[in-house]
């Protein structure tokens, strides 16, 4: 008889190597063949609902590793609470309108001008769907369960149809105006743009100080006396109608060179030595309330700049004298408007300077600045030029300058309702907590919302006019055009005459002769975006309003979590979610910015093609998420070792319950041995935290909680020292059972805790677990945190023993080296300790041969009388000895009545007797 063939070895099919860029998507062929979404909506139809609501990302190019970073926490959270008494859909969705598909297109070599608007948009629709057809396919390969063949669009007749119903009901309450207003205007992109699409880049600048003359000084100022002001922006000066002063700064009149100029005195020094002025004195000090109604000349037109009061006027920089344009920017539009000033913009679309900017039509407004400056130093009013670098907005799009522009665009009212927002921010659940802290001061500090754009690709703002101009917007009319979008698509909107898209026999009293037109402009892709939460909440029967969750990157506090609390609180007086959880930015392993021309990309796709879309999901639970992260190769390869540690420890669970049938051979825990309840205590331990964990979406808590559970709980500790018994006892042993009983428990129990996380991998495990009933772990529930007998005192007593078998492996480890010993099975362990450890040591029941994984073990005596050999550590006293006796052939174990068994002189007592039983 061969005695190797009569261990219990490991059997099983589940592989050792995941293979996983191969084995996944047959995995994920399963999924699709057994429908295994609508099989976990159907099994927890009957629970309360639990929606965490898609933030659509944009309908172009591939997905990068912060489109996988965010789908892949969106899915831990639902699998996790489809798991636990929820029914949670996830519907995807697309956000599919706006500028990079009418670029995308414009690149392809479309002629947008040679054709009708509603041809061009028909093409922007197709390319939109082929573009979410190939990153549907990219999120599904990241293992995401969705409803992704019922996914909403943003260009579905449905989805704009509710959008229109939005729109009419905030005009209805009288949020919607049309208005001369400056607003962000992209001349890259031709187009108004609202906050959210904003970005601050550095921006080299002129920066020049003009003096304005007096011309009627009001009996406060001398006429020629010089009003300084400064300004980035020379192209601004040609719409110059005025000059804001503080009312409550005190303002200078300083003599230098035989010129009198006014400036705040608080920047009397910073100016004086900006400008070169040498011995300069101050003839005079005025309030600033005092310069209120005196006028200057236009230093190049010579017409009236009017001084006004401003609140905006500070000292950070300049003059404390702001020159102001009524076209060009927020603050003097206002103060503009309080003085009845005209709103005066002399810059087309494109950025191009108009006739009304006399001596500078045609030029761009930024090449203008030169010849402007050039100007004002020939009229000897330019007292200053040089560079600054400083932040400044750009077109988030196009990555190129905006500019603020006056044009009539339509608004949003945040003013009239944003007590109500501010207050639903405060009823929010915020996760990080300083969500909402931002997005409380950007509601507070915003003005009203520009909602119209420019552009051809996206739904058209529902507004007829009459003859004599005035915009209609009734309940007739938008039932009736979101009616039409439901039916048609938007796209009816271009193709058909104003009279053609009003309700049959409409009238209006400003058109007396029937005579209609239509709004030309389209919808911030913001609007579309925020009215989701009528457009997909409220339209689809598997959803509910509010959801439970928004979850999106730290960027669409200005974004998404913004308009769609603007949309939804002024259609419904509440937020459209109950909570908001937020994340970083993926970054490169050294904190970088990921770029093409760095090279530094990392690519979700090429990673799931070379190590499995399970190490991408790994990773993203070893993150901290709600900070930027990092992600490299080597950070990769970490991970994928964590995840091969992971994936041996299922295999050697599975290996050792080849011969295991629960519903047989489990044994009850209060029929087990100390150290086997002891493991269960651990494992009860670790359900509860990781439950909570994934309760405050802590997944890297997570992680390292199953990775030490793995790699020190049962690795290091329990499956070492259980090997003996599982592979050397008889089938039926009860110590071997028991033991099975634990590996059992463990193995179901961390399938399901690790399925959200490994969705690809709990699957394949779940195939192989004995008597596995569900076709997969996505139809279990997480295990139950379980109240264990006396707990608290195995674990205490067990954590106690553990401290001292480390103090064990140190001592055979030094035995090792010096030689005394080569594997620890040769080794025999005296042992001295102090009352405390030999009472330890003395309650415990089990086998210390078998728990120290040693030949023999004796408690020698007290720690006061380790002899001088003894290796001092930290609770006891260690002398390693060679055992005495021989190897059995079968355990490796050395034992003294080796060679005395006549059957079989070769086995120690215990392998002799399971032979025994065999034959």
């Amino acid at each position: 008889m061969e005695y190797k063939d009569t261990l219990l070895m490991p059997k099983t099919e589940f592989p050792m190597r995941g293979n996983l860029p191969n084995r996944e998507p047959e995995i994920q062929k399963k999924w699709q063949e057994i429908d295994i979404y609508k099989q976990v909506q159907e099994r927890t139809k009957d629970r309360p609902m639990y929606v965490l609501h898609d933030g659509p990302p944009y309908a172009n190019g591939d997905i990068h590793m912060g489109h996988a970073l965010n789908k892949i926490l969106k899915d831990f959270i639902v699998r996790f609470k489809s798991m636990s008494g929820y029914q949670a859909p996830y519907v995807p969705g697309w956000d599919t309108h706006g500028l990079p598909i009418e670029q995308a297109l414009t690149k392809k070599g479309v002629k947008r001008k040679e054709m009708s608007v509603a041809d061009f948009r028909r093409l922007c629709e197709e390319y939109a769907y082929e573009q979410i057809n190939s990153q549907r396919e990219q999120f599904k390969r990241l293992g995401v369960r969705g409803d992704w063949e019922n996914p909403y669009i943003t260009l579905k007749p449905e989805y704009e149809a509710q959008q229109i119903k939005v729109f009419g009901e905030m005009a209805k309450k009288g949020y919607i105006y049309k208005g001369l207003k400056p607003v962000y205007w992209s001349p890259s992109s031709e187009s108004a743009l609202a906050e959210a699409e904003i970005e601050y880049y550095d921006k080299r600048s002129a920066s020049i100080y003009v003096g304005f003359p007096v011309k009627d000084g009001k009996n406060v100022l001398e006429e020629g006396t010089e009003i300084v002001i400064w300004t980035t922006t020379p192209w601004t000066i040609p719409a110059n109608l005025g000059i804001s002063v503080h009312p409550d700064l005190e303002y200078s009149v300083v003599a230098v060179d035989g010129k009198k100029y006014v400036i705040a005195e608080a920047l009397r020094e910073e100016v004086t030595e900006t400008l070169g002025w040498e011995s300069p004195s101050v003839e005079k000090k005025v309030k600033g309330s005092d310069l209120e109604y005196i006028i200057a000349k236009h230093p190049l037109y010579g017409r009236d700049s009017l001084v006004m009061l401003g609140e905006h006027v500070t000292t950070e920089a300049g003059t404390g004298c702001v020159h102001t344009a009524p076209g060009h920017g927020e603050d003097d539009f206002i103060v503009g408007q309080k003085y009845n000033l005209d709103v005066l913009c002399p810059v087309d679309e494109k950025g191009v300077m108009t006739k009304e900017a006399p001596g500078f039509e045609g030029l761009f407004y930024d090449e203008a600045n030169k010849p402007i400056t050039q100007k004002l130093e020939e009229a000897g009013a330019l007292l200053k030029l040089n560079f600054i670098t400083h932040s400044y907005p750009h077109d988030w799009r196009t990555k190129k300058p905006t500019i603020f522009r006056a044009t009539a665009q339509w608004f949003a009212s945040i003013k009239d309702f944003r007590s109500d927002l501010l207050k639903g921010i405060e009823d929010t659940k915020w996760v990080p907590a300083w969500g909402e802290t931002r997005l409380f001061n950007m509601v507070r500090d915003r003005g009203d919302w520009c909602i119209s754009r420019q552009r051809a690709w996206g739904v058209p703002i529902p507004v007829f006019y009459a003859e004599n101009g005035e915009p209609i917007i009734t309940d007739e009319t938008i039932h009736h055009v979101s009616d039409l979008f439901r039916k048609n698509g938007s796209n009816i909107w271009f193709e058909k005459d104003a009279k053609d898209l009003l309700p049959e026999g409409f009238t209006h009293e400003g058109s007396p002769n029937g005579t209609f037109t239509k709004e030309v402009d389209i919808m911030d892709v913001w609007f579309d975006s925020g009215s989701s939460h009528q457009s997909v909440l409220e339209e689809r029967d598997d959803l509910q309003r509010p959801a439970d969750l928004y979850l999106e990157g730290s960027d669409q506090y200005r974004g998404w979590f913004n308009s769609s609390l603007s949309t939804a609180v002024a259609v419904t007086g509440k937020p459209p979610y109950k909570g908001v959880l937020s994340h970083g930015f993926v970054l490169d392993g050294e904190g970088r910015k990921m770029s093409k021309s760095i090279g530094n990309i990392v690519v979700p796709a090429k990673v799931m093609n070379q190590l499995g879309a399970d190490i991408l999901r790994l990773w993203v639970a070893s993150v901290d998420y709600q900070a930027d992260v990092r992600v490299s190769d080597a950070i990769l390869k970490q991970v994928a070792e964590v995840y091969r540690k992971i994936r041996n420890t299922f295999r050697f669970l599975l290996g050792n319950l080849a011969d295991f049938i629960p519903s047989r051979d489990s044994v009850e825990y209060d029929s087990l041995r100390e150290v086997d309840q002891f493991m269960l205590v651990k494992l009860n331990k670790l359900v509860k935290q990781v439950k909570q964990a994934y309760d405050n979406y802590e997944f890297a808590g997570i992680y390292h909680a199953i990775n030490n559970f793995c790699t020190l709980d049962l690795s290091a500790f329990y499956l070492d020292y259980a090997k003996d018994i599982l592979y050397c006892e008889a089938m039926e042993n009860p110590e071997r059972r028991a033991i099975q009983t634990v590996l059992y428990e463990s193995l179901v129990s961390l399938a399901k805790l690790v399925s959200p996380i490994l969705s690809h991998t709990a699957d394949e495990v779940w195939a192989h677990v004995p008597e596995a009933a569900e076709i997969s772990v996505q139809l279990t529930d997480m295990p139950e945190e379980k109240e264990l007998p006396n707990a608290q005192q195995i674990e205490q007593k067990w954590n106690g023993f553990l401290k001292l078998r480390n103090d064990v492996l140190k001592a055979l480890e030094v035995a090792r080296n010096d030689k005394v010993i080569g594997k620890s099975l040769n080794a025999k362990v005296s042992i001295y300790v102090d009352a405390d450890g030999k009472e330890l040591l003395q309650s415990i029941e089990e086998d210390f041969d078998q728990l120290f994984i040693v030949s023999k073990f004796e408690i020698a005596g007290n720690l006061s009388e380790a002899p001088e050999n003894a290796l001092k550590l930290e609770q006891s006293a260690v002398v390693v000895s060679k055992a005495e006796g021989e190897t059995c052939e079968r355990c490796w174990n050395v034992k003294e009545e080796v060679g005395t068994i006549e059957e079989h002189p070769t086995l120690c007592s215990r392998c002799a007797s399971v032979i025994s039983e065999i034959e």
